[in-house]
């Protein structure tokens, strides 16, 4: 989608993670909504039609047949007393476990890498500023080690913003990435060695 947003479908359920401000009122569907932390790029829940179960803050979660844990952080590296805190979610859809760093503001523990160590898909932000960077973002994907790695929180238009995008690319020793409209996951199609996937912004 953008940003920080994504849709993850599945057989019977979506999980759309932190709507936008700028999606139209009413024009995203979804089943379960995450929200990492409360400002207007993430949390923009009247761009979902009817009645989500939303997710706001850490905890164990189970909706619709979809286990979710939220596992407390911040938005910053001084404990949150710049911009706040920010929820990482850990999403286990259809045998797939994808973890949504959400604003990510700094690397994060042993300990609360070990409660998401098991994820398959990563997603992580790497634009800087108010979120961690290129080189925060490598160590994170070396201490996790996901199957697929999807960077998120840049502008793809915007040569500057593009600087986060670049920057780990070539922290993970890779020249470019052709960015794809979708991908589609299974445990049978995931990668024996931790690839990086550059997903298009979408309606």
């Amino acid at each position: 989608m953008g940003w920080s947003c994504f849709r993850l479908k599945g057989k019977e359920v979506i999980v759309l993670t932190d709507p936008f401000e700028g999606l139209r009122e009413g024009s995203l569907e979804a089943d379960i909504v995450t929200v990492s932390h409360e400002h207007p790029g993430h949390n923009c829940i009247a761009a979902v039609k009817g009645e989500p179960k939303l997710l706001h803050g850490p905890g164990e979660y189970e909706a619709k047949g979809v286990f979710i844990y939220g596992l407390q952080t911040f938005h910053d590296a001084v404990k949150g007393r710049i911009r706040g805190k920010n929820t990482v979610f850990l999403i286990e859809l259809d045998g797939i476990k994808v973890c949504h760093l959400g604003d990510l503001g700094h690397v994060l523990s042993a300990e609360q890498v070990g409660e998401i160590s098991d994820a398959d898909v990563l997603l992580v932000p790497v634009g800087g500023g108010p979120t961690i960077g290129a080189a925060e973002a490598a160590e994170l994907v070396n201490l996790i080690d996901p199957k697929l790695v999807i960077p998120m929180h840049f502008r793809p238009e915007g040569e500057k913003s593009e600087a986060g995008l670049k920057a780990l690319l070539q922290e993970m020793a890779l020249k470019t990435l052709t960015p794809v409209p979708k991908l589609a996951v299974t445990r049978t199609s995931l990668p024996l060695e931790t690839q990086v996937i550059l997903l298009q912004p979408g309606p």
